[in-house]
């Protein structure tokens, strides 16, 4: 079969939601199959293909994107609409699909952790699948759906027994989120989805790691819509203060603290850690003032702000070292799912846009906690903002505003000092220390949540200007603290 051309794959990723390349000029560079699985006892055939878009604007550039096609001879109406297009055949046209919207061709993949459970390893075509000993089995009963809303990566769900995400863009090198899960997971951690499995294939030399398979939380909502619908139950009657409200998410707050401690230790315990000295500190000083300086020249908002961000960076540098370890790297409240076991952390693959090798440096605690801080801000200003009545008054709007902040000052209090009292308990640590952080701790926590909101600054003003006044205010407070 001839790979589909440059014209029909460029037309097809711009209606994915995966493809990070839309809205700039790109063109579809080369296209190559990695692993084919003739059609057999009725499903259909399966190319796996590395796509390499090549982007033609100021930043150019190029990224590399895993493109799964089933083919038929015939259409297939029931995923008519993961259609790709056709392409020639001897035999007449092969009509092409998005693997991940075709059950029958996910069955390829079930079929490789089924055969890899014995060994611990097997090959399809040149595919490597990989179990971890003592992982869920699987058999081929199992039925593949596709999950919704999902954005860089594509996931379908095995019924209620395990999810397979595929990685879209890939990078050469050990993937993060496999990596880590793999450690927690042997490592008996109670607040990650299990890692079953990965998939991963040799190209030119280098390593790919094209998908892995984990345990399916079936009771598990998402951290964000959970947080936002608190902050709407409490902006339903405002009257109520936020601890006598059934919309407080102090208690859960509380819990995902303990539970990012417990993750953060194990991390600690099974990946390189320690202490770095001085000159680190100077190194994240000087990276946070050099996001500052971009910023303050596109936002005159900022400038009420530098000089105090500025002492505190100060400060940072002036540190005698700092305690780094494996961190998650991109965590918000979007990166956790609530369970009736409890809280789960998920998707440790770090800030998508850095490269492998960078994500797995060891890096400051600090900025989890930060970046879970900078969420609860997030979830209640997004819900008080976007709530409006034809029978609100000004007062009301205000109170409305109020009650929001005084949610997301709970949820922050509650989360750093139940994660505080958890690192405290599992370094054996005398005492609870409490949330009023003092010393390293408070000025690296500060800092960190102050470089978050310079960077959402910049986000907001290029994306959602009316929006940028949530992480002024996270300044204004970092900087009059």
């Amino acid at each position: 079969m001839s790979a589909p051309d440059a014209a029909l794959l460029e037309s097809y990723l711009v209606r994915t939601r995966w493809f990070g390349g839309k809205g700039r000029p790109f063109e579809v560079e080369q296209v190559r199959s990695i692993a084919e699985v003739p059609a057999q006892y009725g499903r259909p055939s399966l190319t796996v293909y590395l796509v390499t878009v090549a982007y033609r604007d100021e930043d150019a550039g190029s990224e590399l994107y895993q493109v799964p096609l089933s083919g038929y001879d015939e259409m297939e109406e029931r995923i008519g609409h993961a259609y790709v297009g056709a392409v020639g055949t001897e035999s007449g046209p092969l009509h092409l699909y998005d693997a991940v919207h075709d059950r029958e061709a996910m069955r390829i993949w079930l079929d490789g952790f089924i055969a890899a459970e014995a060994t611990g390893a097997a090959q399809v075509d040149r595919l490597r699948f990989y179990r971890v000993p003592g992982g869920e089995p699987l058999d081929n009963s199992l039925v593949s759906a596709p999950m919704t809303g999902e954005q860089s990566n594509s996931s379908a769900r095995f019924d209620d027994t395990a999810i397979l995400k595929l990685f879209r863009k890939l990078s050469p090198g050990i993937n993060p989120d496999i990596e880590i899960h793999e450690e927690l997971t042997r490592g008996g951690s109670e607040h990650i989805a299990q890692l079953y499995g990965w998939v991963e294939i040799d190209v030119d030399g280098q390593l790919l790691q094209t998908a892995m398979v984990q345990e399916f939380l079936a009771t598990a909502t998402d951290g964000f819509e959970l947080a936002v619908a608190s902050v709407r139950t409490l902006l339903a009657d405002p009257q109520q203060r936020v601890e006598d409200s059934g919309g407080d998410f102090a208690g859960e707050a509380a819990r995902l603290g303990e539970a990012l401690a417990s993750v953060h230790a194990l991390m600690r315990s099974r990946f390189p850690a320690g202490t770095r000295g001085g000159d680190t500190a100077a190194d994240l000083a000087h990276a946070m003032r050099g996001r500052l300086d971009e910023a303050r020249r596109s936002v005159p908002g900022l400038e009420t702000y530098v000089p105090q961000l500025l002492r505190l960076y100060d400060a940072v540098a002036a540190l005698d070292g700092l305690d780094v370890q494996r961190v998650h790297g991109d965590l918000h409240l979007g990166q956790t799912l609530r369970t009736s076991h409890g809280w789960r952390i998920v998707d440790f693959e770090g800030e998508p846009g850095r490269p492998f090798a960078q994500r797995s440096l060891p890096d400051s605690p600090w900025r989890d906690v930060a970046g879970m801080l900078r969420s609860f801000d997030y979830a209640a200003a997004m819900i008080e903002m976007s709530w409006a009545t034809d029978v609100d008054t000004d007062e009301g709007q205000a109170l409305r505003a109020e009650r929001a902040r005084e949610w997301s000052a709970r949820a922050r209090e509650y989360f750093v000092a139940a994660y505080v009292a958890a690192i405290a308990s599992a370094d054996g640590s005398q005492g609870d220390p409490g949330v009023d952080l003092t010393g390293p701790e408070r000025v690296l926590l500060d800092a960190y949540v102050a470089d978050k909101a310079v960077y959402e600054v910049m986000y907001e003003i290029r994306n959602r200007p009316t929006w940028v006044s949530i992480p002024l205010e996270a300044l204004e407070r970092v900087a009059t603290s």
